[in-house]
């Protein structure tokens, strides 16, 4: 309990004079935090849905409009103003201020105002100048549409909402952090807000995601309409310029360049990544090259970047907003709805208003004609009294016209009023100036009220199909805003990247077989490979028993270590052959199996468990291959054949815990390996996605074939190379670069159109690849500027049809390449096809238009109408 102080003591009337109130602290914490909380939620933090904005922005909006003058205005002024409605300070004013102006959709901006994309700020406010933008003149502001209420200190009028037409919220964003609450909606596309209003209008559904203006890439897969609980992911576009170089061009949302920049040079110190160094070329537009070590995979790095680094991060939406005084959580389909209904109401009351104008200036050019024509005002010229005056006019007036109230007989002459007559419109009639009188003109009054009688016609119709008039106003509104503002977030489905896939080589495996330890810090005693601090460490012993355990410095794991290597979750092609004794019965059992599940540190038995038994041989094979082996017996044993070979090929790969096959029941002196066969598991199934280019197993994208071990990939690129790579599952192809990937043949041809920019001809020209460095790009194109591929295909004999300008007219042939010409060595130039440059090349199907002639032939050419490009 609390007690007042005598300063505190209040005077009540009962008893006149001061008392000291009690005051339980439970109940003015109850009160003062409620009262708090709803003052950040309402007044603060969270948007309005009617008009998308925080009540500072809004306040912010109002000033500028109050200002507006077409001219731009200082910051510092504009803050000032401002200071009037929002009783917050300068700082969280200018602020605001700059945040709406670096969205580029309300406020023209004028000077340094920042830049998001670097983390740049604004200049001080006297140095830069704003001004509302049309559009936001267009569709934000109309007093007699705005509901208003009183300042904070009651000296000024400020609206409750600013009557905005179209989705503003949607379209900026907004994040706020409340008492309680938050909310976070992500900026969407211009364009695709007008059309989704227009299908809403239309009775349709309709769906939006994300926009960006930093641009990148961004999976909206569990974006969840908005709604808390849902989720997005956005990356930075990355481009591989060369083997050792990779460009950042566009930036995910909410990353900065200096912040990105800082998260890969923290991944390269950790040993993420290896990189060399990291250049921001930043300017009018975002360039981060990063440079990688030698001997790194750019393909590999790309994916780690991603995993490790800023260059993707994953976004929580929260659509919270104030509806009717309350946080409402919704999505982003029912704030468009909200809004589109919003925008159809505003343009109704609009058009009332609009309608009640034309009335009463209808009404009144009919009385001022009526007053004018009949010379009324000469009827007053004896009238001693006001009131007089009044009557007279009155009287007068009422011989020309019916009201709804005063019916006269219909004749000629007699003119129809919307409504009836008041005082103020015979106070109006008498203020008319003599010198209007005077040049009166009878025939441009009768078309002031034909156009007025028109322009009211056309809002009645408007009103009447007021869906319509909506569509038509969000229409206009894309046509002379729409511009410039087209989608710059490619919207797309982001593989998973396996984190220890991509992991930088940043430590190495070392082990001390007879002592049992390995670890990164045994560098006295045997290397075993490089691998990454996160990798999982697989260890088997002599005593048939083995285990996992993540990379460490150093730590035991058991002595006499047979076979230790990183261990990758999941791998069901490594197999593991191995020839045991048991203890129990004497007898050795030989066995295949696979590791694709563990616990990590737990030890497993792979014997029958019996004490002392031990591995007589043990081999690990990444692709399940098969291998023979020479068994040798003890001479003391009483076995015939104490010498003989075995095929690890006649058993089947089981699981880790099974026994095995009895291989003998004598004991064993040694066992050595004669020969390693192939893969018993089949060949690898291999897809490739083609939005992506990445290669997998899953049976996703387009199928490449079965690999077996020493099958390898080969790619054609649009720039007129090839490349023969081994087969890696993380290789990554880019589809903007990649013309063609398949299991490599060495006899396939490779049949491709190009033109010579050198001797200004088009070629033709047919090879096998004979190259046999692996993973190399060849280029089969001759130097010289201007040369372009136009077509490659390895098909056994495709036929094309081309067009070519010539002398302002498009002519068009068809032939097939295998006819054409013969095959000859890769860096030969071919045979020339025309002296002419080709527009434009596509594969037709065998027989269709189907022409054969050889290498200097004459062409006949056909007028034909222009064909879609194929690059």
């Amino acid at each position: 309990m609390k007690k007042k102080k005598k300063d505190d003591e209040q005077f009540t009337p009962e008893n006149g004079h001061v008392t000291d109130e009690v005051i339980s602290l439970s109940g003015m914490y109850k009160t003062y935090f409620l009262d708090y909380a709803s003052y950040v939620i309402l007044e603060r933090a969270v948007p309005g849905v009617n008009d998308g904005l925080k009540p500072v922005q809004r306040r912010i909006l109002h000033s500028m409009k109050q200002m507006d003058d077409g001219r731009y205005h200082k910051v510092a002024n504009i803050i000032g103003q401002t200071m009037a409605y929002h009783p917050h300070g300068d700082a969280a004013i200018g602020d605001a201020l700059v945040n709406l102006g670096q969205k580029d959709l309300l406020i023209d901006c004028q000077g340094n105002w920042g830049d998001a994309r670097t983390g740049d700020g604004a200049a001080a406010p006297r140095y830069i100048e704003a001004r509302l933008t049309k559009f936001a003149l267009e569709v934000g502001f109309n007093p007699q549409t705005t509901d208003w209420q009183l300042s904070y200190d009651g000296r000024k009028k400020e609206p409750i909402a600013l009557p905005v037409k179209f989705p503003l919220l949607l379209a900026q964003g907004v994040e706020g952090i409340a008492v309680g609450l938050s909310t976070k909606i992500m900026p969407h596309n211009f364009i695709e807000l007008i059309k989704a209003s227009i299908s809403i209008l239309k009775g349709r559904k309709s769906k939006i995601y994300p926009d960006f203006a930093t641009g990148g890439l961004v999976d909206v897969s569990n974006y969840n309409r908005g709604k808390r609980g849902g989720k997005i992911r956005v990356r930075a576009r990355l481009h591989e310029v060369d083997k050792t170089t990779i460009a950042i061009r566009e930036l995910p949302y909410g990353i900065t360049t200096s912040n990105l920049i800082d998260s890969i040079v923290k991944a390269n110190d950790k040993g993420k990544i290896k990189i060399k160094k990291v250049i921001d070329n930043t300017a009018k537009d975002v360039e981060i090259l990063v440079h990688l070590a030698p001997g790194v995979s750019a393909g590999v790095t790309m994916d780690a970047l991603y995993a490790f680094t800023n260059c993707e991060v994953s976004i929580s939406p929260n659509a919270c907003v104030i509806v009717d005084d309350k946080p409402l959580f919704t999505t982003v389909d029912e704030i468009l709805k909200i809004n589109a209904e919003q925008t159809k109401d505003l343009l109704r009351q609009e058009l009332e208003i609009r309608q009640g104008e034309l009335l009463e200036k209808l009404h009144f050019a009919s009385l001022e004609k009526i007053f004018i024509e009949n010379r009324i005002y000469r009827e007053i010229e004896e009238c001693e009294t006001w009131e007089a005056v009044l009557e007279t006019i009155d009287r007068e007036l009422h011989k020309y016209i019916s009201t709804p109230s005063r019916k006269t007989r219909a004749k000629k002459g007699i003119v129809k009023l919307l409504r009836d007559i008041t005082e103020e419109d015979i106070v109006r009639l008498t203020e008319i100036k003599i010198k209007r009188i005077s040049k009166y003109n009878t025939f441009k009054a009768d078309e002031l009220i034909k156009k007025l009688n028109a322009e009211l016609k056309e809002v009645r119709h408007n009103l009447k199909y007021l869906t319509e008039y909506a569509i038509a106003y969000f229409e206009n509104l894309l046509k002379k805003y729409g511009k410039g503002r087209e989608r710059k977030t490619e919207i797309t489905t982001f593989d998973k990247v396996v984190v220890t896939q991509v992991v930088a080589n940043n430590t190495k495996l070392y082990v001390n077989r007879k002592d049992g330890f390995i670890g990164s810090s045994l560098k006295k005693d045997e290397f075993v490979c490089e691998c990454a601090d996160i990798d999982d460490i697989i260890v088997f012993r002599k005593d048939g028993k083995f285990m996992v355990t993540r990379m460490t410095d150093k730590i035991f794991v058991g002595k006499n270590i047979l076979h230790v290597a990183v261990w990758k979750k999941g791998d069901d092609r490594t197999t593991y052959n191995m020839v045991y004794v048991d203890a129990g019965s004497g007898k050795s059992y030989i066995k295949r199996f696979n590791v694709t599940a563990i616990t990590r540190n737990k030890e497993y038995d792979l014997t029958k468990g019996a004490k002392n038994s031990k591995a007589h041989y043990f081999t690990a094979n990444p692709n399940g291959e098969s291998e023979v082996i020479h068994i040798q017996l003890t001479q003391s044993s009483t076995a015939r054949k104490k010498k003989f070979e075995f095929d690890f090929s006649d058993i089947e790969i089981k699981g880790r815990s099974s026994n095995g096959n009895i291989l003998t029941k004598y004991p064993i002196r040694k066992i050595t390996q004669v020969s390693q066969g192939k893969s018993t598991l089949g060949a690898l199934r291999i897809w490739m996605i083609e939005a992506s280019g990445r290669l997998n197993t899953d049976e996703r994208g387009v199928y490449l074939g079965e690999f077996d071990t020493g099958d390898q990939l080969f790619a054609l690129y649009n720039d007129g190379s090839y490349e023969v790579t081994e087969l890696d599952l993380l290789k990554k192809f880019d589809p903007k670069e990649v013309l063609e990937v398949m299991k490599f043949d060495p006899d396939k041809i490779v049949n491709v159109i190009y033109y010579d920019g050198e001797r200004k001809r088009t070629q033709v020209k047919r090879f096998k690849v004979e190259t046999s460095k692996l993973n190399e790009k060849y280029s089969f194109l001759p130097e010289g500027k201007g040369t372009k591929l136009l077509y490659a295909s390895t098909k056994e004999s495709p036929t094309v049809q081309y067009n070519m300008r010539i002398k302002s007219k498009t002519h068009t042939s068809t032939f097939n390449i295998a006819d054409f010409m013969d095959v000859k060595g890769w860096k030969a130039l071919g045979n020339k096809l025309t002296d002419y440059k080709i527009t434009t090349v596509k594969e037709v199907a065998d027989g269709t238009g189907k022409e054969k002639f050889k290498a200097g032939d004459s062409v006949d050419f056909d007028v034909d109408g222009s064909q879609k490009k194929l690059f």
